[in-house]
């Protein structure tokens, strides 16, 4: 059975129920961690009361600097509200590391953003080197990746959409909180992948809620598709994508009709005009909690909450 690792400002702990043991390590980053698998181990089984979980600071599991990749519409769900049909190319595109951020720490807007949106996702933590070049089968996930995060793959829409710009849209301090937990796996857990639940509310009110089932391209075919040009080592972190529900959505096809006969200016003033109108976009005092588990629990990565607030 997966084990859950918190780490907190003062080490890293082995989480049972709703207690925590400390594994004795000396790990500073999330790769020296996973090179410590049997400390983790004997903590997960040791006989120790623990310490509440609700007493300890949560920090993101994925120590930074790291890579941070992300995979572009890969729901079946997020790609009907984006508007995709037929065949959608694997893409996939760079976070700065300096985005990721605690599990309940405030997500800031900064000033110049006008819609900020969510994306509740999955994250593949690795734990062995992947080289140019590797080919992933299912049954190698567990050589290469050592366990899961929750992620929040936080967006700044109008400078995606207006810069064409991935890499700064989604890499703003703040943009990739991460956690509570790193669940470590065990080789028989991966056959639990597609159960896995990811749900998203903003203020209560559910936005995103589906299972792996939605999923696009796997977390096998994922990696081996990366590793055409990109290098990953241990204590990097995949976002595998999100589900649909996000604030933004693809205009109606006569709108989009429309909008294509508009100078660029023009068509960009129109659609911003159109989202000014949009309640979904994240807001000042927002609280956004997000949660991924299998319904049985056997994988739970625990629940983020994070408060929403401009920047000063």
């Amino acid at each position: 059975m997966s084990t859950n690792v918190l780490r907190t400002p003062d080490g890293w702990w082995a989480v049972r129920d709703e207690h925590a043991v400390r594994i004795q390590t000396k790990a500073i980053t999330t790769a020296e961690l996973l090179a410590e698998r049997a400390a983790v181990r004997e903590a997960a089984a040791s006989g120790e009361s623990g310490t509440p979980v609700a007493d300890l600071v949560a920090l993101p599991p994925v120590t930074t600097p790291c890579r941070v990749v992300a995979q572009m519409v890969n729901y079946r769900s997020h790609a009907k509200d984006s508007g995709f049909t037929g065949d959608i190319p694997p893409t996939f595109f760079r976070k700065a590391s300096g985005s990721v951020s605690g599990p309940h720490d405030t997500i800031v807007r900064p000033t110049h953003v006008n819609f900020l949106d969510y994306e509740v996702e999955l994250g593949l933590v690795m734990g062995a080197p992947l080289p140019v070049g590797t080919v992933v089968e299912e049954r190698d996930l567990p050589s290469y990746v050592a366990g899961l995060v929750l992620t929040n793959d936080v967006s700044a829409r109008d400078v995606q959409l207006t810069k064409t710009q991935f890499y700064e849209s989604k890499s703003y301090p703040t943009f990739t909180p991460t956690g509570p937990y790193l669940a470590l796996l065990e080789p028989e857990d991966f056959d639990r992948l597609i159960d896995l639940r990811l749900r998203l509310s903003v203020n209560g009110v559910t936005r995103q809620d589906r299972t792996l089932a939605d999923m696009i391209v796997r977390p096998a075919q994922a990696l081996t598709l990366l590793a055409r040009f990109q290098t990953l080592d241990p204590g990097d972190l995949l976002l595998t994508g999100t589900p649909g529900g996000t604030a933004l959505k693809a205009p109606p096809k006569p709108v989009e009709k429309i909008a294509a006969l508009l100078p660029p200016a023009l068509k960009w003033k129109a659609f911003f005009n159109g989202q000014a109108k949009n309640p979904l976009y994240l807001r000042d005092g927002d609280l956004v909690t997000a949660t991924i588990a299998t319904p049985d629990g056997h994988i739970d990565l625990g629940e983020q909450r994070n408060a929403v607030a401009d920047a000063t």
